[in-house]
Parts: C-alpha cells; sequence; structure tokens
C-alpha cells in the first residue's frame, strides 16, 4: 500500500539541492504527486507531495532525504498526508482560480494585510503570491517607483460584486490598484488591445487643446469634463465643441500635435505588445489626424477617429461621416475582433471616459486609466496610481519578462 508524504526542504538557497532530493526519491521509485518550490531572498522552500510504493520504506525514505541534504547544512520536515485529505485535494482541481494583482508605487505591509483580509473574508484561498516587479535596491526602496505583487487564490467568493466593492474602497483608501479578475485560458491568450486617445494615450484633450488656440478654451473645456463625467450625451455635446471651432486654421493642427505628451508607460507597453505579437488600435471620439500622428509614434496596427471637416484651410465646425461615440467604439471592438480570428474574451480594451465604458465592458480584459470616479466605478479594472506599462502586469507578465525582450 502506497504512503503518502509532504517533504518540506528549506535554508539557504543553493545549487544542486533539487537535483539531490529528487534523485534519492527516484532511487526510491517513488512518485511524485505535486512539487513546488520558492526562493525569497537567498532561503529556499522546496514542497515535494510524494508518494511512497511501499508504506514500510517510508521510513528509509525519510532518512535518505536527511542524509542527503546534510552536507547542504539546512532542514526538512515531514508530514503524513492521509487518502482521504489527499482526495480531499485532489477534488479541488477544476474549481474557479482567481488572479488578485496589488499594483503600487511602493506597496506596504498595510496594503498586503487589507487586502489578504479582505479576499479571506470572501471565501477565496491564497495559494500563491509571486512578485512581478523588479528587484529594488535598498538605496532606492523609499523612492517612489512601481511594485506588482499577483496573488493566485482558488474557490468562489461568497458575493463578486461585494468583493470587487470592497477592494475598490480599498484602493481608493490607500491610493493603490487592485485587480480582481478570474484565472481562464484566455487570461493567457489575449492578442488584441484597443486604447482610446484623448487623457488615455495623451495626458491631454485634444479638443480642449484645440479650443484654446481658437480662443474658446474655458467654454470647450467645461463642456468636455462634463461629457467625460457622463453627464452630457457624448454625441450632442461633440457636435456642441466642435461648432466652437469654426474658423481654427488646419495649419494649427500639427503645432498642436507636436506638444501632445505621451502618458506615462505608453509608448513602452505598446513596444513590449508588439514584440510579444499583439495587435494594437486607437479607437477614439477624438480626432483622425492626431490618432494617426500617434500611430506613426507608435506603430499602431489600426485607427479610428472622427474627422474634422476642413474648407479652404479652416475649420468648419463640423465632422465628416458619422461621430464615434460610445456605442460605435464597442461596434469597432467587435469588427476588429472579427477582423482578427478573436473571441471577445481575447481583447483588451483601455480607456478613461463615459463613452468608452461600452468598449470596457465588452472586452475580456476592460481597464479604466486614471479614469473619472464613474468609470472606475463601472469598469472592471483600473490603473490610476501607475502607467500605462502596468497593463502588462494584469497579463502575468514580470519586469523579468519585458527585459528580456529589450536584448
Amino acid at each position: 500500500m502506497k504512503d503518502i508524504i509532504l517533504i518540506n526542504v528549506f535554508g539557504s538557497d543553493q545549487l544542486g539541492i533539487t537535483s539531490t532530493v529528487t534523485r534519492v526519491l527516484a532511487d526510491f521509485d517513488v512518485s511524485v504527486l505535486d512539487i513546488g518550490q520558492a526562493v525569497i531572498h537567498d532561503q529556499l522552500n522546496l514542497g515535494i507531495l510524494a508518494a511512497v510504493p511501499d508504506a514500510e520504506r517510508t521510513k528509509a525514505v525519510i532518512e535518505a532525504v536527511l542524509e542527503s541534504i546534510q552536507s547542504f547544512h539546512i532542514r526538512a520536515k515531514f508530514f503524513p498526508i492521509s487518502e482521504q485529505r489527499y482526495q480531499s485535494w485532489v477534488d479541488q482541481q477544476g474549481k474557479e482560480r482567481h488572479i488578485i494583482t496589488l499594483l503600487a508605487r511602493k506597496i506596504e505591509a498595510q496594503h498586503l494585510a487589507a487586502m489578504t483580509k479582505i479576499t479571506a473574508e470572501s471565501g477565496l484561498n491564497i495559494d500563491k503570491i509571486v512578485r512581478l516587479s523588479g528587484r529594488i535596491p535598498l538605496r532606492d526602496s523609499e523612492r517612489l517607483g512601481r511594485a506588482c505583487v499577483e496573488f493566485s487564490a482558488r474557490g468562489q467568493p461568497h458575493d463578486a460584486d461585494q468583493l470587487r466593492s470592497s477592494l475598490l474602497e480599498l484602493a481608493g483608501l490607500w491610493n493603490i490598484d487592485i485587480a480582481y479578475q478570474q484565472d481562464t485560458i484566455y487570461r493567457r491568450s489575449r492578442q488584441l488591445v484597443v486604447f482610446d486617445m484623448d487623457s488615455t494615450l495623451v495626458d491631454a484633450e485634444v479638443i480642449d487643446e484645440l479650443a484654446w488656440e481658437a480662443g474658446v478654451g474655458e467654454q470647450v473645456a467645461l463642456i468636455t469634463q462634463a461629457a467625460m463625467r457622463g453627464e452630457l450625451d457624448f454625441e450632442q455635446s461633440f457636435r456642441q465643441r466642435v461648432a466652437l471651432l469654426a474658423g481654427l486654421e488646419e495649419a494649427v493642427f500639427q503645432k498642436v500635435a507636436d506638444r501632445l505628451n505621451l502618458n506615462e508607460g505608453a509608448e513602452y507597453l505598446v513596444t513590449r505588445l508588439k514584440q510579444l505579437g499583439f495587435k494594437t488600435a486607437i479607437v477614439s471620439g477624438g480626432f483622425l489626424f492626431f490618432a494617426r500622428h500617434l500611430q506613426t509614434l507608435l506603430g499602431v496596427d489600426y485607427v479610428y477617429a472622427n474627422e474634422l471637416d476642413v474648407h479652404n484651410g479652416r475649420v468648419t465646425g463640423r465632422v465628416t461621416g458619422d461621430i464615434i461615440d460610445g456605442d460605435r467604439k464597442a461596434q469597432l471592438l467587435r469588427e476588429l475582433a472579427h477582423q482578427e480570428g478573436l473571441r471577445l474574451e481575447q481583447v483588451i480594451a483601455v480607456g478613461d471616459g463615459a463613452n468608452d465604458l461600452p468598449m470596457l465592458r465588452i472586452a475580456g480584459l476592460g481597464i479604466a486609466f486614471r479614469a473619472k470616479p464613474l468609470v472606475i466605478a463601472s469598469a472592471k479594472q483600473s490603473i490610476s496610481n501607475l502607467g500605462l506599462d502596468g497593463i502588462l502586469y494584469l497579463l502575468g507578465f514580470s519586469d523579468r519578462d519585458t527585459q528580456l525582450l529589450e536584448r
């Protein structure tokens, strides 16, 4: 009759420990039912769930493992596992898994304590924790940079909506970002990212910049703010703002484009996505001239935006064709997914305004970036404290992964 034991080897990490222990197990024809290893700083924790073919040989296996690690000056503990307990562990297969990603300029113990408390109270059991951000030199530990820890949890939350709400409240309280998503096959097979432009890829609303050039900056800015908060119908407010631009010289477009600043992490994110084989798109309620400017700058694959009507070198105060509002953004996202042969679950959408919500809701991963409160509350995920490159963490990529792409 087989005997099941959990072997826990721990101590200073050294070359050859895992090889040595598994060689001993091989000599006894032991079956490995599960194995996991982690190194924190330079401390190893190796766990092996082993089935010894003959229960009478268990003592010999334990003695052989202990003897094999003596030269490493490390320790081992052994725990007997009953068949009932083992079967209970096996039965956990197929149950829902969830990924909770904690992002901040600097992660404090109080952030971890509060987040894990909420997770436990919701009924989820964390069984794996991975640091995705790079190591920080001690002299830089007090600086505000970026940090990310990913938690893998299993189980069914008592109330998924309440869990999301609690995590969102915690994020706002501590000025951190917490993303909660199901761990499915689609998380690792996403291939298209659709970006809004204004206040998402760039740190300004282009229509406001044009308005200042036209001398109607304050009027347009007030309408823009109300529209992005969802207080005004987008199409109606858009037509009002465009009408105020009548008479603006077309030559001003390039001047405005040249002074637009990319949001933090935008260039790095798009570059890495392209290297990873993603397709990218700009779907904007802004203007085509500026979207194409960013397409050239970043190498974006697809661009859709509104086109200002120009006659004799001056803006007429109208747009050409249908206006791209929230519903049209969602429609374009669907069309792009179909064109690329993708399911919606394989699409990521990123935006900041109320008119982005329709596409954020239908995308497999919808991310509100430095968004208005209404958008943060309505979107599945949000990033408010890091740059756009924080999205790579939500996809499970570590700094080490992306640094390899730079070589």
